[in-house]
Formats: structure tokens, sequence, C-alpha cells
């Protein structure tokens, strides 16, 4: 399966009226940034069952009326999706109903990708491989499986499993991986480029902070800080922001923006497939497209990599 060398994330589709996600974008909107992404060449769109209650599915499969087959779509399950105890994780019965609960909301009888969300410590995975399993080869309600982010020995001990029960393998890992935040390099990279599984970076931007918006020092008053309890608690550390403004400086010599720079760094990186971006404006997309030309030389990838400390490990939850 051939993809775009940068996937729509679309997690920023919903509507000011989903609890939790007040930040996202309605139809409208929603529908102008999938038809540019669409005009510019991107085939590859990512959401999940959770993402506002369910309206993200709905608005992308409103907006893929009639161009289905032009596209891949990938969504996930695993996240809590009511309170019920039935109502998050991955045993067969909530995997089963949330597939066709997505299916129904992306208006098709199959997804290209399916992810599991995040690892699921009450479910085991030959039960959780099992089930998806069902679902590729029984149901035809999904082509390929793929993961998200996990520690690496449960990547491992999942692919085993895959191998020796004659179960479909993840296809993918969809991990947390940015200029600020590297931990992945240590491990789970690794382990993927070896067993030859792609890797989908999402927050390649640090959901904004590697824009450059955020000041070292000043208090942030975007509604993506105030509403995304995420954004905080993940970066904005000082070593953080040697980061930033490292990457401001290189950027700045190269004639580009911030966020060009930090996509152009990930796209070097031979592991990386496509790059997961959540683009709220048009002008935003058509800026992050423009990264794809971006040459990177050694020594800016040097300097630009040199102020990183590691982190906490960030993004399992």
């Amino acid at each position: 399966m051939r993809v775009s060398r940068l996937c729509i994330g679309c997690m920023s589709f919903g509507g000011p009226d989903a609890r939790g996600f007040e930040w996202t974008l309605g139809y409208d909107d929603s529908k102008r940034i999938i038809d540019r992404a669409i005009d510019l060449g991107i085939n590859f769109f990512d959401t999940a069952d959770v993402y506002s209650n369910g309206k993200s599915e709905q608005i992308v499969g409103r907006a893929m009326q009639g161009r289905r087959n032009d596209v891949v779509l990938a969504t996930k399950v695993g996240l809590p999706t009511g309170d019920g105890p039935d109502e998050m994780g991955l045993s067969r019965k909530h995997v089963m109903r949330n597939l066709q609960r997505s299916l129904t909301n992306l208006k098709t009888d199959r997804v290209d990708l399916y992810q599991i969300h995040r690892w699921d410590y009450d479910t085991t995975i030959e039960e959780v491989l099992q089930t998806l399993t069902h679902a590729v080869r029984d149901l035809n309600a999904a082509d390929h499986i793929g993961g998200s982010s996990m520690w690496a020995w449960q990547f491992a001990k999942a692919l085993h499993i895959s191998d020796r029960l004659d179960l479909e393998r993840f296809k993918t890992m969809q991990n947390h991986y940015n200029l600020a935040y590297r931990e992945e390099e240590r491990e789970m990279i690794p382990l993927c480029k070896d067993e030859g599984v792609p890797i989908l970076p999402w927050s390649p931007l640090g959901r904004g902070f590697l824009t450059g918006r955020y000041r070292r020092r000043a208090k942030p008053s975007s509604v993506r800080y105030r509403k995304d309890r995420y954004l905080g608690s993940r970066y904005f550390r000082p070593e953080d922001f040697d980061v930033v403004e490292r990457l401001e400086e290189v950027a700045g010599e190269k004639g580009v923006k911030p966020a060009q720079m930090a996509l152009a760094w990930l796209l070097c990186k031979d592991a990386v497939a496509s790059p997961i971006i959540g683009p709220t404006k048009v002008e935003q997309l058509e800026e992050l497209v423009e990264a794809t030309a971006i040459r990177m030389k050694s020594g800016e990838i040097k300097r630009l990599e040199e102020p990183y400390r590691p982190h906490p490990v960030l993004g399992h939850e």
C-alpha cells in the first residue's frame, strides 16, 4: 500500500461542541482542509473512534463520499468511548462493536489500516491479534493492522506471537516522535527498522510547540493550550525551549519556518514513512507540504539535535 509523504491527522476535526475537543473544527472548515490536502497529492488520512466522540470519523466519512477509493483511511480503537467497562480496551467485544461504529461513521465497508490506540493490560495480546485477524481475513473490514505508542518489548512480543500463531502482523507503528521528544530512538525505532515496520510519527510538531508560537517565560494564551491538557504536560520544559530556539535559528538561516524545518528533520529519517500532521488552517497545510521539498544537510541535522536532553517517556498513556 502506497501512501503520501504526509498524512492528515484528523484529531482536529469535530467542532466546538465536542466535549473535550472544543478546539476542533466543524465540518465546513474540516472539509476545506481535506479537499486542499487531496489537491496537493495527500492520500492518507488518520482518525480514531475517540476523536471528538466519533464526530471526526463522521466528518471524514461525509467528506470522502465519491472518492473513497482514492484515499487511504486509517482509524484506531482502544481508548474510552463511553463510561461502561466494555467501552474501552481491546477485548473482542469492544473491538468488534467499535469497528462497526467506525465503518458506519466513515461510510465505508472497510478501512485500509486499523490500529490499536494503546496497549490493553486487561486483554491478552493473543486475543487482540485473533480479533484483528478475524476483522481482516473473515470480515474483510480492514486491509492491514497497526500499532501505536507502546513499549518496545510489547511490540516485539506482538510481532513474535503473530508469526508463531500465523496471525495478522502489525504493519505500522504510530508513535510519539518529534524534534523535542526523541525517546523512541532508544528502542522502538531500531526494532521497527529491524522488523521492516515503517513508523507514522504522531505529534510531529509537538502539538504546535515546535512552530515557535510559544516563548520561554511567556504565559501561553492559545485555545489549544487551555483546552488540550496534553500540550502543557508534555512540553514546555526549559530543555524543550532550548530545542525550539535552536530550531528557529537554523530555520531562519535556511529561510524557512520552524514548523517546516521540524517536519523536514523528521522526513530525513529513513524509518519514517508518513508523519501525521494536524493543520487547522489551509495556509498551515500548504506550508507543511512545502517542507517535503526541503533537503537537510548533515551539519544542520547535527545542530538541530544537539540541544536535546532525555525526557520521561510520554504518550503511552
